[in-house]
């Protein structure tokens, strides 16, 4: 198991997501879920101005196993997406909670992220997926 970044905060559809200082909320895949999918050959990204809602899908990650839908955290409308994983889309499965990125959600909210998973939480969760 990797460890889980102390700034996230997840959904149980393995999501996570990060309050920039900005405000904006950055917005990928955990490291299980991308170990889960395997390699991943393919992403496809929500556009600039769409706007999300929580627990929605708005994006999807194939991988040579499976597809799998990206549900938004928190409603919002993304300010920005990683179009670096259209031609590096294993960049999620190099650094699920870096480089690998899916996008950012100016965020309708803010205190909505406090209702998500804490990394405790979701570290809870994953062990009790195994059990």
């Amino acid at each position: 198991m990797s460890e889980i970044p102390g700034d996230l905060r997840f959904l149980k559809s393995h999501e996570w997501a990060r309050v920039e200082d900005s405000g904006h909320v950055t917005v990928g895949i955990s490291d299980h879920a991308q170990s889960l999918l395997g390699d991943l050959v393919y992403v496809e990204l929500p556009n600039v101005g769409d706007r999300v809602e929580a627990g929605n899908a708005c994006a999807v990650v194939e991988s040579v196993k499976a597809a799998s839908d990206v549900y938004a955290p928190v409603s919002g409308t993304v300010t920005a997406v990683n179009g670096a994983l259209s031609d590096k889309p294993e960049t999620i499965n190099e650094d699920a909670y870096g480089e690998g990125w899916i996008f950012t959600i100016e965020v309708d909210e803010p205190e909505a992220v406090n209702e998500l998973l804490s990394p405790d939480d979701y570290a809870q969760l994953l062990e009790d997926e195994d059990h």
